[in-house]
């Protein structure tokens, strides 16, 4: 019996890696998606194939709705569609800039990432998914807050907690849709060591997520097979701050 095949977006590095991961060694063969971090991409496949799966590079630039359509033809060329049945979207960007300020090419950029393209994979997905399917989209706590520096990402999280909403009652019963909130996980370029360690000594557990407290979550949508439509929150307490 083939593996049952995950496709991952933003899968190169970071937590899109680690969920790749996580899902490669609980016996799913990995779709790996990336845009242009190449050489990050094939290191983490080489690390899955490491684990006895096996793993697939797609590249596409997902703000341009023909190169989704493109990932999924090849997706169909590499494997039969009935082996896909899981869907992780967690490829996002985070552009900085003051809510007054912020230039239009950011504010499209990061809708259009974060927000229109995980609604057309799931499209895609859905139409390929067999009854059992699960989607799982990657908000962030920022939904629940008033970023003033972060304006297009804040709003394109909040509304990928909406369309979580609307995917899980649209195709019900044949697969499910959660989503998974993080807080504080890993810290990158658009905040500084020194604010980075103001914003982890504000959460009530006064530290960050590690990667396995994130991915366990996924875990847990995946043998629990009652939760549709549901965001897990997990963010150190920083929904209570």
């Amino acid at each position: 019996m083939s593996q049952p095949l995950a496709l991952v977006t933003g899968s190169a590095h970071r937590l899109g890696k680690a969920f790749a991961l996580s899902l490669a060694r609980m016996g799913y063969s990995i779709a790996l998606h990336y845009n242009t971090s190449a050489d990050e991409a094939q290191q983490t496949k080489n690390e899955i194939e490491s684990l006895g799966v096996k793993a697939y590079l797609l590249q596409a630039d997902l703000t341009q709705p023909d190169q989704i359509k493109k990932l999924f033809s090849d997706l169909d060329f590499i494997l039969p569609p009935s082996s896909f049945i899981l869907l992780l979207n967690s490829a996002a960007i985070m552009p900085v800039g003051n809510s007054l300020e912020l230039p239009l090419s950011d504010w499209d950029s990061a809708l259009d990432l974060n927000l229109r393209a995980p609604f057309l994979i799931a499209q895609q997905a859905a139409r390929r998914m067999s009854p059992g399917g699960l989607i799982v989209n990657i908000t962030d706590i920022a939904a629940h807050k008033s970023w003033t520096r972060y304006p297009s990402y804040t709003v394109s999280k909040a509304g990928l907690e909406s369309l979580t909403k609307v995917l899980a009652r649209a195709l019900a019963p044949n697969i499910r849709v959660n989503a998974i909130a993080p807080g504080l996980v890993l810290s990158s370029d658009v905040v500084t060591d020194e604010q980075w360690g103001k914003l982890v000594q504000r959460l009530p557990l006064k530290r960050a997520a590690t990667l396995d407290e994130i991915t366990s979550t996924l875990e847990f949508l995946i043998k629990n097979e009652y939760i549709t439509g549901q965001t897990i929150t997990v963010d150190g307490g920083y929904s209570l701050v």
